[in-house]
């Protein structure tokens, strides 16, 4: 489903265009929603959060915009009449875009009514956001006014009224009203048990440890903050240098190993790899004081103990979103005390220039001063962020993908949010510690890998310049969570040198992206460009069909050392198996 988004700045073009869309379907459809929705999962953007002074502000803005310019209001407002004068007479051209799908059903075009319905919305916004985009304002007030704008059109889109969308019309026929019993019946439970959002998912079918998270491994650590996972090797001789990843603190960790087909877990052991994965705990109030400093000290605790169970003198380093951020802090307070170990790192969909990340996001529309300070007193006065407060937050940055579609399926039509592991997992929401929400605010504001020595850690003031690793950095290009661009920035941190891939996916897509996928394709090459769009251009007409994994599993195999048998027992003397993976912390 398109989600119109603010255009305080203008979007890059991906070096070509993504792969083909399904085939249009009614929205009843789960495939459609699942579609639209696997992209957007909650990662950094809810930081800040949009406090109803920042809503107030939005519209106070669009209506400061609309003051200033009387006369061009009352044109659109011409020229949206005028529109509708064609609409009735049947001559308007306006049509939605390909990958609007709430106008997939085929009545929006060939009944009367609800062509002049879906038409006369596009109209409306069509003018809503031409008068904005004309005004004499600055882009972030422009931003702004599209936001507000946005809500109120998307929300009073004819295809989400019961008699307005011919989907849910149709099916009162079917079924004589019959279904609006269970639509009632999925409102009253969400507003009882979702915050009176509509659910994304039936995670009834799915179970952490069985069909989820299920790789065979043990617990060889049991940390205050994390467990570390030793996986069981599936090859007969393993590389000697062990590889640590570190995912993000506001998901839990099997988003790499959701199971059959799409375990990036299953894939690191084919490839030969000797894999420790961190499962961060799940915070609770009395880990408040939890900050950056006290997650980089856990990840060199991980590495210590991957290195001694594998006798390795060093490792390979694996970081995503979130916990790529805390993995580029740890490598700079390693250098700074002189206990680097980490020869190569990976980052996935990573931005470490926040300044890059909130430029392109909703959420830079309203970063001041005043919105951090706010932000980090609630959590403060709290002790946490709770998991779904942030996916809450995030859904009305998406409305359109997390909300509305929704709204269709479970209360008008009648349906169950469809079974999916992706969707299942987002909705395996984590808390944030207040400390580590102050510290990430602190990155927005400071943005400190991009300003050295503005980050203390432990006393190390930190400084990527000095980190000399090799690096690889993938992206998705339709990711709005972390776009591509500055993902690039990333790359680029480490040198040129560092290998950039860019794949044909949004947010968790470009990482869960297993061989076989027939639309699946991607762009690399070093990160040699200083500007990310010159990067684009020039890796234009080299595009590779399949998945980024075997590349990856090449370049990882030629920095993990020689080849050893695989050990017989997981663990070690000093470090002894706990439990079986997916270990206790990923169940809080």
């Amino acid at each position: 489903m398109a989600t119109r988004t603010p255009k305080a700045k203008t979007k890059a073009k991906a070096p070509t265009q993504t792969a083909a869309e399904p085939a249009a379907r009614p929205l009843a459809q789960p495939t459609d929603i699942v579609s639209s929705a696997a992209d957007n999962t909650t990662a950094l953007n809810p930081l800040l959060g949009i406090r109803r002074e920042d809503l107030a502000q939005a519209a106070k803005t669009f209506w400061q915009i609309t003051a200033a310019s009387p006369q061009r209001a009352v044109a659109s407002y011409a020229g949206y009449l005028q529109e509708w004068g064609r609409i009735l007479q049947g001559k308007s051209e306006l049509a939605p875009e390909p990958k609007d799908r709430r106008f997939a059903d085929g009545a929006w075009k060939s009944n009367r009514l609800y062509k002049s319905l879906m038409q006369g919305h596009l109209a409306a916004v069509k003018q809503v956001d031409g008068f904005i985009e004309g005004a004499q304002a600055t882009e972030r007030q422009k931003g702004q006014a599209h936001f507000i704008s946005s809500l109120v059109t998307d929300a009073l889109a004819p295809s989400n009224w019961l008699l307005g969308n011919p989907t849910a019309v149709r099916k009162i026929i079917d079924t004589g009203g019959a279904h609006l019993i269970d639509g009632a019946k999925n409102l009253l439970h969400d507003l009882q048990h979702n915050r009176g959002l509509p659910s994304q998912v039936d995670t009834t079918p799915f179970k952490v440890g069985e069909n989820m998270a299920n790789t065979p491994g043990q617990v060889v650590l049991r940390h205050e903050m994390f467990e570390l996972i030793q996986y069981t090797p599936t090859t007969p001789q393993v590389h000697t240098r062990p590889l640590i990843v570190s995912p993000p603190q506001v998901n839990k960790f099997y988003a790499m190993d959701l199971g059959e087909g799409k375990s990036f877990v299953k894939w690191m052991l084919d490839s030969g790899l000797q894999l420790f994965v961190i499962s961060w705990r799940n915070p609770t109030a009395e880990h408040r004081d939890w900050g950056l400093e006290q997650y980089v000290k856990a990840i060199d605790t991980a590495i210590d103990a991957a290195c001694a169970i594998t006798s390795s003198p060093d490792a390979s380093l694996y970081g995503s979103c979130s916990g790529g951020m805390s993995a580029a802090a740890y490598l700079g307070w390693a250098v700074g005390k002189g206990r680097q170990k980490i020869v190569n790192a990976t980052w996935s969909v990573c931005i470490l220039d926040s300044e890059a990340a909130m430029g392109d996001s909703t959420l830079g529309l309203f970063n001041s001063p005043s919105t951090i300070e706010a932000a980090r007193a609630h959590s403060r006065k709290k002790g946490v962020i709770e998991g779904d407060e942030m996916a809450a937050m995030f859904a009305w940055l998406r409305p359109n993908d997390l909300i509305w579609n929704y709204w269709v399926n479970n209360y008008l039509l009648g349906n169950k949010p469809p079974a999916y592991d992706v969707l299942a997992w987002n909705a395996d929401t984590t808390r944030l510690s207040a400390q580590y929400h102050s510290d990430l605010l602190d990155m927005c504001a400071k943005n400190p890998y991009m300003n050295p020595g503005s980050l203390v850690i432990d006393g190390v003031p930190i400084d990527l310049s000095r980190v000399e690793i090799d690096a690889f950095v993938t992206a998705g290009i339709t990711d709005h969570i972390t776009p591509w661009r500055g993902c690039y920035g990333t790359a680029r941190m480490f040198g040129p040198g560092s290998t950039f891939v860019l794949a044909n996916a949004g947010h968790l897509q470009s990482l869960i992206n297993p061989p076989g996928g027939s639309k699946s394709f991607y762009f690399t090459g070093p990160a040699s460009e200083a500007d990310p769009l010159a990067w684009a251009k020039k890796m234009e007409g080299d595009r590779r069909e399949g998945s980024w994994w075997p590349l990856w599993r090449e370049w990882m195999q030629a920095r993990s050392g020689e080849l050893v048998p695989a050990p017989e027992k997981l663990g070690s003397a000093k470090y002894k198996p706990v439990c079986a993976a997916p270990g206790q912390y990923v169940l809080d």
